[in-house]
C-alpha cells in the first residue's frame, strides 16, 4: 500500500499509517459523513469535537445540546441515534471490538460497524461506501445499474479485502480505498494514469469506467406545502416550539406552524393554524429538498406587545445555540433580514 502511504489526505479523524486510531472520532466522523461530505463535516467535527472531547461528554450532554451542535448537518436522526449510541458505550465500558457488537449499537450499521472495526481496531473488515462502490465497480467492471448493483459491489470488496496486504493492515486498507475514491477514481475526470490498479481495471481496458457505477433513473421528488409563523415581542423574543421526538426532524426545533402537505395552503386557511391573533404580513416563501420529497414554505410574520400562544420564547441574538434544523435556520434568517 506505498501509494496509500504517500497519498494519505490529512483528515482531522485520521491516524497516521500503521497507527491506532481513535474510536470515538472513527465512529463521530463516519456518522456525520452518512449523507454529508467531507468539506462540509469538517467544521462541525472540529466544533463538536471541542464541545464533546470524549463519549464520556457526548453521554453526559443533554440531548438539545447534541442536537444543537448538530443543527446544519440535517437528518436529524444520526444525532439522536449519536446521543444513545454514546450512553450505551459508556455504559458498556468501551466500544465493542467486533463487528456483532458494532452492529447492535443504536445507529451502526454493517457500513458504521466495518469502518470503525477497520480504522480503530484493525479488524478484517472493507467499508462499502460510495467511494468504495465506485472503485470496485470499475475495477471489476460492473455495469448492473445502482441500486441493484450493490451485492455484487459488497462481494466484489469482499474480495479485495482478502488480499494479503490488506488483511495485514485493515485500517490503512480500508482508507486507502476511500483515498483512491476521493482523489483519482472520482465520479467525474477519473485520473488513471495515476491509478495504482489501471493494469487490473477492467473498467479501464472495457473503455468504460468513466461511466461506472451506472446509475438507474432518478425518481421525481413529491411536493409538500406547508406554512409556518415568526412571532416577535418587543423585547426581542420569538415564539418556538419542539418537534415530536420521534420521526422527521425528531426533538428538533422550529416555527409554529401547519402540517406539511400536497396541497398548498390558502392564506385564509394557513392563518388558522397561527400561534395567536395578530396582524400578520406575508414575510417570503421558503424552498428546502429532503431526501424524500421537496418543501415548499409560506412564512407569516407578526410582532405582538405580548405572546400568549403554546411553545417557548428564545432571544432572537441566540437562536443560533438553538437546535434548529436546516430548514428553519432559511425562515429565521428570511424574516431576521
Amino acid at each position: 500500500m506505498g501509494w496509500y502511504d504517500r497519498h494519505r489526505r490529512d483528515l482531522p479523524w485520521r491516524a497516521r499509517p500503521g497507527q491506532a486510531a481513535d474510536p470515538y472520532r472513527v465512529w463521530l466522523s463516519e456518522i456525520m459523513l452518512q449523507q454529508t461530505t467531507v468539506v462540509a463535516a469538517i467544521p462541525y467535527y472540529e466544533s463538536f469535537v471541542t464541545r464533546f472531547p470524549s463519549i464520556a461528554a457526548l453521554a453526559a450532554a443533554p440531548l438539545g445540546d447534541v442536537l444543537a451542535a448538530w443543527a446544519g448537518l440535517g437528518y436529524y436522526a444520526r444525532a439522536r441515534n449519536l446521543h444513545a449510541c454514546a450512553q450505551a458505550v459508556v455504559t458498556a465500558g468501551g466500544f465493542p471490538r467486533d463487528l456483532a457488537g458494532l452492529r447492535a449499537l443504536p445507529g451502526i450499521g454493517p457500513y458504521t460497524a466495518a469502518a470503525v472495526g477497520a480504522i480503530a481496531f484493525g479488524l478484517p473488515a472493507v467499508p462499502v461506501d460510495g467511494n468504495v462502490e465506485r472503485v470496485t465497480a470499475r475495477l471489476f467492471a460492473i455495469d448492473t445499474p445502482m441500486p441493484a448493483a450493490k451485492p455484487a459491489l459488497q462481494a466484489a470488496a469482499a474480495a479485495l479485502g482478502a488480499d494479503p496486504d490488506a488483511i495485514a493492515r485493515p485500517s490503512d486498507f480500508a482508507q486507502a480505498l476511500f483515498d483512491l475514491g476521493a482523489t483519482l477514481c472520482t465520479p467525474t475526470n477519473p485520473a488513471c494514469a495515476l491509478c495504482p490498479w489501471r493494469d487490473e481495471c477492467a473498467g479501464r481496458r472495457a473503455g468504460i469506467a468513466a461511466d461506472l457505477p451506472r446509475r438507474a433513473p432518478k425518481k421525481l421528488r413529491p411536493l409538500r406545502h406547508g406554512a409556518h409563523f415568526w412571532l416577535t415581542d418587543p423585547a426581542g423574543n420569538v415564539l418556538l416550539r419542539r418537534r415530536p421526538p420521534q420521526g422527521l426532524l425528531g426533538g428538533m426545533t422550529e416555527l409554529p406552524g401547519t402540517a406539511w402537505r400536497a396541497a398548498e395552503w390558502p392564506v385564509e386557511e394557513a392563518l388558522r393554524h397561527a400561534p395567536m391573533a395578530a396582524d400578520w404580513r406575508p414575510a417570503g416563501e421558503v424552498r428546502h429538498g429532503f431526501t424524500h420529497f421537496e418543501l415548499h414554505l409560506d412564512l407569516f410574520a407578526a410582532r405582538v406587545d405580548r405572546i400568549d400562544a403554546e411553545g417557548f420564547l428564545r432571544p432572537i441574538t441566540v437562536l443560533a445555540e438553538e437546535a434548529l434544523p436546516s430548514v428553519m435556520r432559511k425562515c429565521a434568517r428570511l424574516t431576521i433580514l
